[in-house]
């Protein structure tokens, strides 16, 4: 079984090589069949496999491509013991554990670990989207994003978290939902060692310590260290208000005045007095309230 295995990974690594040398070799063509049971010739240039008949041009290939059906992952990884199909893959997993980032974008020094990452980061600058959607023209800059997005038309939520039943229809928001469950924070500010559940929450929590403010409004040049902020910010100056109470019809301009607001209706207050037990609908409201304990005058 050992030696299989590691003629196998021969094998694998062989046909790698082969394929970046391809161009200095001329194959020759053969005509008869492979009858070892996996392999097949569809034709004098081309391998079948038998269980799915997909086709290669290599016999290496197919030799990979059987793992699929095999189930075999013969390349480990001796830091984390993840395995992998093929070197290359492992290769190019290590680069997390090295923190070796080996390909730069030549326009904003940016670096990536694959290369793979870098071209899809390009794309940022040339602002090419060539996967489009067939439903609503949205355009997208990789293929992953286009299918996760037509789910929004579909309607399909594949991943469905085994502690609630709460179903998503991409994996990361599922990843970043089981956080809720687990408690795990694995995001950790440097600067005063508050964690988040989500690198994102990070990177807007590290502009408190920087004072970076990204986002601005073409309308009155206000700065904002977060998107979602510049984009509430941008209702003032056109008016819209889209989110409406389904009790009285009342509109406003970001979720958490209408959250705020529907407590009317509901009659929550969530917001708790520790020292005399009094509640209010929102925390700004207890704020004040604690000045009355706290003897504090706010001018």
């Amino acid at each position: 079984m050992v030696g299989e295995r590691t003629s196998l990974k021969d094998l694998i690594e062989e046909n790698e090589r082969s394929k970046e040398e391809e161009h200095h070799v001329k194959i020759e063509e053969k005509t008869h069949l492979q009858t070892d049971g996996i392999l097949k010739r569809k034709d004098k240039n081309r391998f079948n496999c038998t269980q799915c008949g997909k086709s290669f041009g290599r016999k290496g290939d197919l030799k990979i491509h059987m793992m699929i059906h095999t189930g075999e992952i013969p390349f480990t990884c001796t830091q984390c013991g993840k395995n992998f199909s093929i070197s290359s893959s492992l290769n190019q997993h290590m680069l997390i554990h090295t923190g070796e980032k080996p390909f730069t974008c030549t326009q904003c020094g940016k670096s990536f670990s694959q290369l793979s990452s870098l071209n899809l980061h390009m794309m940022i600058h040339t602002g090419e989207k060539p996967f489009t959607c067939p439903q609503c023209g949205k355009s997208f800059n990789c293929s992953s994003n286009l299918n996760q997005h037509m789910r929004i038309h579909t309607g399909e939520k594949p991943f469905t978290c085994n502690q609630c039943g709460k179903s998503f229809n991409c994996l990361t928001h599922l990843n970043q939902h089981m956080r809720i469950h687990t408690g795990e924070k694995p995001f950790t500010c440097t600067q005063c060692g508050k964690s988040f559940r989500q690198s994102s929450s990070l990177n807007q929590h590290m502009r408190i310590h920087t004072g970076e403010k990204p986002f601005t409004c073409t309308q009155c040049g206000r700065g904002f260290n977060c998107l979602s902020n510049l984009k509430q910010h941008l209702r003032i100056h056109t008016g819209e208000k889209p989110f409406t109470c389904t009790q009285c019809g009342k509109s406003f301009n970001c979720s958490s005045h209408l959250n705020q607001h529907i407590r009317i209706h509901t009659g929550e207050k969530p917001f708790t007095c520790t020292q005399c037990g009094k509640s209010f609908t929102c925390s700004s409201h207890l704020n004040q309230h604690m000045r009355i304990h706290k003897a504090e005058k706010p001018f």
